[in-house]
């Protein structure tokens, strides 16, 4: 699904960045942008070119500055929750703007001034964009989306949340006709999907967004649309998987009335139909043309993030250089961490989608953790 700026405010500013969501990325618990606090900033087509840099002064100024509000928003945020004061609506929205733009900030810093690239950092971010000095905010960072964006109490959870993940993938690809490496391949990138949407936290919420929600961050009519295509193929995955057929049918008598998107099983299920099935047969080519496993899930975060230009791409026949430069779309890939930070990021006005895949840093470590507990569950462990 197309993810937009959240909230009204953010609608205004697609040039310059953008919820996970709303994809909900993560170095925590939410998708990044590059906005700074309490401007709205538009890139003019003269931007497109590359970015003037800041003198060093500036550069050093305006990261302290972003750092300093980063730290204010962080500590205003822990007192609210520890004093059990209302929290404002999308709590995590200003916290989530304030670390985007230190982080951008800071890359303008070092492309002002390289010396100050320093150490690698627990996040696994790049020296260029993010001090390692600074590792304690972004825990805590994390801590506070954890709390905000915590299950509802009558949220349904699953013992084998990342399993449940890959066998749906792997079933609904082999009702779409694939052989069974290929949808095995499907399962492997099902589980990249999760955990690039909660960073493989079940059922949660979202501190940045009324509309998408729980483990694959669905809003209310994807994941209707998707329970319609499930019942349409369900069918013929009786009959080549009775199991999991049986599985799906305790897990719709546990859910009851419940929202679907709350229960783990329901949630991915619908999910993967409603904006994946259909592009799963593609996966022997797609495999060809990206024969890197975090590639392949890369380009399957993309159809979450700008679906048609990304089916459009795949038609093209040659996807590495099928070149996006709609000024919205690239505004829809900057919501979601894919050239937000920095001057020099935010100005492009177009990229091939091989630069794109390569821009998607900010989920390498997501991937990588998911490609890890596929090989741990293709090896017999609980997942």
């Amino acid at each position: 699904m197309l993810r937009p700026p959240a909230g009204p405010a953010l609608a205004l500013c697609l040039f310059f960045m953008p919820p996970i969501c709303d994809a909900v990325d993560r170095v925590a618990d939410t998708a990044l942008v590059p906005a700074p606090i309490g401007t709205i900033r538009f890139i003019s087509p003269a931007a497109g070119q590359p970015a003037l840099a800041q003198s060093q002064p500036d550069a050093l100024s305006a990261y302290n500055t972003a750092l300093n509000q980063f730290k204010s928003i962080l500590r205003q945020r822990r007192a609210q929750i520890e004093s059990k004061q209302p929290l404002p609506n999308l709590p995590g929205q200003a916290l989530y703007l304030a670390r985007n733009n230190m982080i951008s900030a800071y890359k303008d810093l070092t492309d002002a001034l390289p010396s100050r690239i320093g150490r690698p950092n627990r996040f696994g971010l790049p020296s260029a964009y993010f001090d390692a000095d600074n590792e304690p905010l972004l825990k805590e960072y994390e801590s506070l989306f954890k709390i905000m964006q915590a299950p509802p109490a009558n949220a349904q959870s699953s013992d084998t949340p990342f399993k449940d993940v890959v066998e749906l993938g792997t079933a609904i690809a082999r009702a779409k006709g694939l052989d069974a490496a290929h949808a095995e391949v499907a399962g492997r990138i099902s589980l990249g999907i999760f955990f690039a949407e909660t960073n493989g936290n079940q059922n949660m919420g979202n501190a940045r967004s009324n509309t998408y929600k729980g483990s694959f961050q669905s809003g209310v009519s994807e994941d209707q649309n998707g329970q319609r295509r499930w019942s349409a193929i369900k069918k013929s995955i009786a009959a080549f998987d009775p199991a999991l057929s049986a599985r799906d049918d305790k897990e719709e008598a546990r859910v009851g009335n419940l929202d679907h998107r709350y229960n783990h099983w329901t949630a991915v299920r619908d999910a993967l139909v409603n904006a994946h099935a259909d592009v799963f047969p593609r996966i022997p080519a797609i495999v060809k043309a990206l024969p890197n496993p975090i590639d392949q899930m890369k380009l399957f975060e993309l159809i979450q993030i700008i679906p048609s230009p990304t089916k459009t791409a795949l038609n093209s026949g040659n996807l590495a250089n099928y070149r996006i430069s709609d000024p919205t779309i690239m505004g829809y890939l900057r919501n979601n961490s894919v050239f937000t930070f920095g001057q020099a990021d935010r100005a492009k006005t177009s990229a091939s989608f091989r630069e794109i895949l390569n821009a998607m840093w900010l989920f390498d470590s997501k991937f990588e953790r998911a490609l890890a507990k596929f090989n741990e569950i293709k090896a017999g462990k609980k997942g």
